[in-house]
């Protein structure tokens, strides 16, 4: 197998990937390691930073919180994907801006549909713990051909979502996507299913930070990564709700 393939297969998570452990772990041979309880507790953090901004956002509505928080939140990650020993100043800023982003999307569904909030964060934690036991109890192993499955998944998600965007400048949007009936309710589960599939990937991204003995500043690139898809998640969540909620 070529050395481009064996790259692309190794490919996971669209932020954090094994070679970006690799070559961490290489620049810093020395110093503080980083494991996978560091990388939890890291995430702890960022989920009660972006907690914080979230109900800021949430009470104090301006539309101009979720654009801040949605182009400011890209802006930090993309720097951190270029910059990873800068993740443990670009992390705990990424949480503070997409908690403006998401408390401002929350108000917003939640005025189309009331209630679904509290569904909406229930089901992602369900979902969260869910794939966490399917991870350690072994029922999906995170294979090279698992990560480039999820990883054209993810892909194929994402240049649907930017095709979408463009079609909207212009008055127009991709059928189904956002409306409800079957098809719309079939392919956000899907969404929702493919978001879910790249939690084992962040899941095993810990464990091989730690198993590279990759600088400790990437528990924090690791933490932003596990965050990144729980967002992406609770936003498809949302949705699916309001969705059904239309449908009644």
């Amino acid at each position: 197998m070529s050395r481009r393939r064996r790259s692309f297969f190794e490919s996971s998570n669209p932020v954090m990937t094994e070679k970006a452990y690799q070559a961490a772990a290489r620049e810093q041979a020395h110093g503080q390691k980083m494991t996978v309880s560091g990388a939890v507790n890291k995430t702890f953090l960022l989920a009660t930073i972006m907690l914080a901004t979230s109900l800021f956002s949430y009470l104090y509505f301006n539309p101009v919180y979720m654009w801040i928080g949605a182009i400011g939140g890209l802006v930090v990650v993309l720097i951190a994907v270029f910059r990873p020993h800068l993740s443990p100043t670009m992390a705990p800023l990424y949480a503070g801006l997409e908690g403006l982003f998401v408390g401002s999307i929350s108000l917003i569904y939640s005025s189309l549909a009331g209630g679904i909030i509290f569904k909406a964060i229930t089901l992602t934690l369900a979902m969260l713990f869910m794939m966490l036991f399917v991870y350690k109890s072994g029922y999906i192993k995170v294979t090279n051909k698992f990560r480039s499955g999820v990883i054209m998944a993810t892909g194929a998600v994402f240049l649907v979502y930017m095709l979408n965007i463009i079609l909207s400048f212009f008055g127009f949007s991709l059928p189904f996507l956002h409306d409800g009936g079957i098809m719309g309710i079939g392919i956000s589960l899907v969404i929702i299913g493919i978001a879910g599939l790249n939690l084992l990937l962040d899941f095993d991204n810990f464990e091989k930070g730690e198993k590279y003995g990759a600088p400790a500043y990437m528990e924090w690139f690791s933490a932003m990564g596990l965050l990144i898809t729980l967002v992406w998640l609770y936003i498809e969540i949302l949705r699916l709700l309001a969705i059904l909620n239309s449908s009644d």
